[in-house]
């Protein structure tokens, strides 16, 4: 029988000081069993833990008290595919999260959502309207596949910032019902993508227009007979999914089947609105319409908002998106199944036209990357991201997982080796580093070996002649290094934790990058050039401002890049048209 109180996974967490721990539910289920169906209370002996995964262990029946206070670092708390339910949590979060950002309880089996989260109506309890939010930072909320009939408005009190909600594979009736009461306003402003696919839906209700920020809504496979025309209020909406639901207006029903997101609002914009669903424009609306736009632009005018919107955008960074269909090239990135249980999550692109070989230029970017390491990547346990030199790259790309000494890669400074005696090989330089430095941290790439503790593969993605070009995430190739000389840039972002993770590490480092070359242009640094060469200063700065600033605002060139299964099916485009979203008040992006 197992001990519920042996827990080695636990005790090497504590000793190393970890940040991220992953267990394997087939690996703790029988000690889970043994403790009651509980969380092991040693785990609240980790309070640096910023991320713990428990998937696949339907032992695991409810966490147990104490999590949030033991817990207070954790950004990210994974537990897909247990036996949580059908009472909710318990009191198993027990209190607030200040640092969590994702948060995934998907496939388990619950039917109400726990205290912290708003699913008790207690006017003193942890979501009481004035008191302070329980999860003041919660970006990524995954309920998909639980049994919840219904939300309440705790969980926009709770959450203020979320951006994703995924409720696909429930029990609701409506939406968004609960979440966003009758004269609520406010709630959830950042809200972007939310996903009820699945459910059984009979109600989407018009307070759906009080999301100012919803771009994607997947109500699809439902029994929804009508969609709300205040649905065409929602301005920055882009992805629509009513697919699946048996729509009264036929017209309507057939948009929905083509995916025309676009026709759809229009429809119900100018028909459903003003003369009831599928009756089309009223007589008078081009006139209407036109009164409305010479009115605007009147005023624009008189307020001078004009120019100084002409001057704003002048001023913005300037990026532009190289379609795959216009791409006589694209690189394209497959991605293997051995994979799924290390590290699944990937986003790629190519970025062309940025200069590295004036004055310091590569070593500002180089700088910069390890500072979005340091922020937003959480010190790599978020995210990792890798920089490559595209012309040294032979395509298509494999996202795979290899045995340790299996795996054969050439770190940046190194010569060629397996991935098991470079692990070794670090792990004997970092002791030697404790050892002088008399202190138990250390620097370099030894301070993220403990983010393979536990792994029997590792990551790794791997050229069309079977080079390993990154080993995330701890290095990548010295054999695809950028150098002063590298104009297009291939970047790939990792996670074991989200996607949208990546996503948003992708968006932060094009506009780092935006940003560092136009200081690069404006600063007219001398170049560098290689080695045995004679220094050559840059041209003396153009008399003419118009044309200096045509030069500054030369726009980075980002291509998309296709993630696809081994069989050719797409998982991931970056940049889609839903992409770049967090940054876009501070980047023009030419689509």
């Amino acid at each position: 029988m197992a001990d519920p109180a042996s827990w080695p996974e636990l005790e090497a967490a504590e000793r190393e000081r970890r940040r991220e721990l992953v267990l394997p539910g087939a690996a703790v289920e029988a000690r889970i069993r043994a403790g009651g169906g509980r969380l092991p209370p040693r785990l609240l002996a980790l309070p640096l833990l910023q991320a713990l995964e428990l998937s696949g262990c339907g032992a695991l029946r409810e966490l147990g008290p104490g999590l949030a206070a033991a817990l207070p670092a954790l950004h990210t708390l994974v537990l897909r595919g247990n036996g949580l339910g059908p009472a909710g949590l318990g009191a198993g979060l027990g209190g607030p999260l200040p640092a969590l950002r994702v948060l995934d309880l998907s496939g388990n089996g619950l039917e109400t959502l726990p205290a912290a989260l708003g699913g008790a109506l207690d006017p003193a309890g942890p979501c009481a309207a004035g008191g302070p939010p329980a999860f003041p930072q919660l970006r990524g909320l995954n309920l998909t596949g639980n049994r919840l009939r219904e939300l309440g408005p705790g969980l926009a009190r709770a959450a203020p910032q979320l951006q994703t909600l995924l409720l696909s594979g429930n029990r609701l009736s409506a939406l968004p019902g609960g979440l966003l009461p009758p004269g609520a306003s406010g709630l959830l402003p950042l809200l972007s993508q939310l996903e009820a696919a699945d459910n059984g839906l009979q109600e989407l209700g018009s307070a759906i227009a009080s999301l100012p920020a919803l771009k994607i809504l997947d109500v699809s496979n439902n029994e929804l007979s009508e969609i709300p025309v205040e649905l065409a209020d929602c301005l920055k909406l882009k992805e629509v999914n009513f697919r699946g639901n048996k729509l009264k207006d036929k017209r309507l029903e057939k948009m929905v089947n083509s995916c025309q997101t676009k026709s759809i609002l229009e429809y119900l914009r100018v028909g459903g609105r003003r003369c009831g669903k599928g009756k089309g424009k009223p007589d008078n609306f081009d006139k209407e319409e036109s009164k409305k736009k010479k009115r605007d632009k009147r005023q624009k005018k008189d307020s001078g908002d004009g120019e100084l919107d002409k001057l704003e955008e002048v001023n913005k960074l300037m990026i532009k998106i190289l379609h795959i269909a216009e791409n006589p090239a694209p690189v394209v990135v497959k991605v293997s199944p051995n994979i799924k249980e290390v590290r699944p999550y990937i986003v790629c692109c190519v970025v062309k036209g940025m200069n590295l070989n004036q004055g310091n230029a590569l070593k500002r970017f180089l700088s910069a990357q390890i500072k979005l390491h340091d922020d937003i990547c959480e010190k790599r346990t978020a995210a990792t991201i890798a920089t490559h030199d595209l012309q040294l790259i032979k395509g298509p790309l494999l996202y795979d997982a290899q045995p340790p000494n299996e795996l054969k890669i050439m770190p940046l400074g190194r010569k060629e080796i397996k991935a098991k005696d470079l692990v070794r090989q670090l792990q004997l330089e970092a002791e030697e580093q404790r050892k002088q430095k008399k202190r138990q941290n250390v620097s370099g790439l030894h301070k993220y070996l403990q983010l393979l503790d536990g792994k029997e593969n590792y990551p790794c993605l791997v050229d069309a002649e079977g080079v390993v070009i990154s080993f995330p995430p701890i290095t990548n190739s010295e054999r695809t290094k950028i150098r002063k000389t590298t104009r297009e840039l291939f970047l790939e972002v990792t996670s074991s934790t989200s996607l949208q993770i990546c996503k948003d590490v992708m968006d932060t480092l094009i506009l780092k990058m935006a940003e560092l070359n136009k200081f690069t242009l404006e600063n007219k640094e001398e170049e560098s050039v290689s080695d045995g060469e004679s220094d050559m200063t840059s041209e003396p700065v153009n008399s003419n401002p118009s044309q200096n600033a045509a030069q500054e605002n030369s726009p980075l060139t980002v291509e998309q890049v296709r993630v696809v299964d081994m069989d050719g099916n797409l998982k991931v485009l970056y940049p889609s048209k839903t992409d770049l979203t967090l940054v876009s008040s501070l980047l023009t992006i030419i689509r």
